[in-house]
């Protein structure tokens, strides 16, 4: 006996829906049932569009939160059902799966919440040629999908059927850049590495020892830790500087849960912006056009290193679209971008005479190593590489449980009316700590620009109940003070009624 649900339904009833990254919600919200048919309803989209049919084998991989093993299981028992064949890629990080499917042309996902709580996890879909782009989200959520008698009261499977044998993501993952770098790209500095419950962990050691460096293995974790690449926690702040003190290392290695976003730490355990190591592994690659969010730093276009940036809203998908469009318009070689650091190639490009293929979805490991290669070819510090940027600073921080119904209503007050009154109001609610606000960008969420050169952009979260705020200044004392000022005005900010 089947049941027919509908997709869009089930997002609204189940409060798992598409965000920035793909499918997200609490653990206890996604069960099996739910699982099975969104991975049932992307792969039905695929055949609609000729990427996808029986026999097609369907990579799946995961992180190392407590709920992935269950949820991977769930969205293999829809590919089978759908007459795919799964390739069980483990626990490995989200580019590795993405570019094992790439290299042959088949669909992937990874079970992944990313940087969230483990309370909560998600599911990322990736096409044959590219991540899931918010056309085909669209057509996902509009798919009718027949579900079989597998699911008790509770939305669980009644039957566990063993996971197929292990395919190996990691190898080829760690040779695409051993080829790219060359087995010497990282001798004579020692590397910490910040592993704690981060599923690229052991990949990244096996990198920096491959590429002829020495790895210290720090902070290693078996309980799942919430890493955030863009606002870090305190005492992951104070680690990395505790570290780089007592151990002499040149520099910090991290990623967050899933590792397609990295953390790079200098060499006095402060932890560099993702935006400006955006900036930096562009320029070390030789980059020609960038595609980028609007919340990233202004250094990008005040550098005057490339020949186009493309600033987009917020999220992958939106980066992608943006770097597709440069490859159009005849760019020599193009990327990707964002403010949490995850770095995508949209076209290959040439490393000291080796070829470095295109990875159009978000990975970790890229920016580390090309700006960490770039130091030695220039012989200075970590700390030293990000001086010769123009002096922009940013900084993100967030207010949690703020609920996102509340953020939309402060958003469409703090904007309604004409630009004039719009200003107007936002002076009056933020003068003080900025002076006259002079412009305002709509690109995602309300990013707002004032006479003296400070930028305050609020925007709701796409994936939890949160609620963004991303500053810009002269100074990273002053960006920060005005991050943590300007939250402080929100939360304690009541919207007329």
């Amino acid at each position: 006996m089947t049941q027919t649900v509908s997709i869009a339904d089930l997002m609204a009833q189940s409060g798992v829906a598409f965000g920035t990254s793909g499918a997200r919600g609490l653990v206890s919200a996604m069960t099996d049932r739910v699982c099975f048919a969104y991975t049932a309803a992307f792969l039905q989209h695929l055949a609609a569009i000729g990427q996808f049919a029986p026999d097609t084998h369907v990579a799946i991989a995961g992180d190392l939160r407590p709920s992935s093993p269950r949820i991977m299981a769930a969205c293999a028992a829809a590919v089978r059902h759908m007459g795919g064949e799964v390739d069980h890629c483990g626990f490995v990080p989200s580019p590795a799966v993405a570019a094992y499917g790439f290299a042959r042309d088949i669909p992937s996902l990874m079970v992944t919440g990313s940087h969230i709580p483990d309370d909560r996890n998600g599911i990322k879909f990736n096409r044959t040629d590219g991540e899931v782009l918010k056309p085909d989200e669209l057509a996902i959520r509009a798919q009718d999908v027949a579900l079989p008698d597998l699911f008790d009261d509770a939305g669980m499977l009644k039957d566990a059927t063993p996971a197929e044998p292990l395919v190996d993501a990691a190898t080829p993952y760690v040779a695409r850049y051993v080829d790219a770098f060359g087995v010497q790209a990282l001798a004579g500095l020692t590397l910490g590495v910040y592993e704690h419950s981060a599923v690229g962990r052991d990949i990244l050691v096996a990198l920096v020892e491959a590429l002829g460096g020495k790895a210290v293995s720090l902070g290693r974790s078996d309980r799942f830790i919430p890493v955030d690449t863009e606002a870090v926690r305190p005492e992951d702040q104070a680690l990395a500087r505790q570290w780089a003190a007592e151990l002499g290392l040149d520099a910090i290695l991290s990623t967050d849960g899933d590792s397609d976003r990295p953390l790079l730490a200098d060499e006095k355990g402060v932890w560099m912006r993702g935006d400006v190591l955006g900036i930096l592994s562009a320029r070390a690659l030789g980059i020609a056009a960038i595609a980028t969010p609007v919340s990233c730093n202004s250094a990008v276009e005040l550098s005057g290193l490339f020949t186009a940036v493309r600033r987009t809203r917020i999220g992958s998908p939106f980066v992608i679209e943006a770097m597709n469009a440069l490859v159009a318009d005849g760019q020599a070689s193009v990327c990707g971008y964002e403010a949490n650091g995850g770095f995508l190639l949209a076209t290959a490009v040439d490393v000291d005479g080796r070829t470095l293929g295109a990875l159009p979805t978000r990975d970790a490991v890229l920016p580390i190593l090309s700006v960490l290669v770039d130091t030695r070819r220039r012989g200075v510090t970590l700390s030293a590489l990000q001086t010769q940027l123009p002096e922009r600073y940013t900084f993100s921080e967030r207010l949690q449980d703020y609920p996102t119904a509340q953020s939309q209503a402060l958003i469409a007050h703090l904007e309604q009316g004409e630009e004039a009154a719009i200003l107007a109001r936002l002076t009056a609610m933020f003068g003080e700590l900025a002076g006259e606000a002079d412009g305002i960008d709509r690109t995602d969420g309300l990013r707002i620009h004032f006479a003296g050169g400070d930028i305050i952009h609020l925007r709701p979260s796409g994936n939890a109940p949160e609620l963004r705020c991303y500053t810009e200044s002269d100074s990273v004392k002053r960006a920060a003070s005005l991050n943590e000022q300007a939250l402080a005005l929100v939360q304690d900010y009541s919207v007329p009624a």
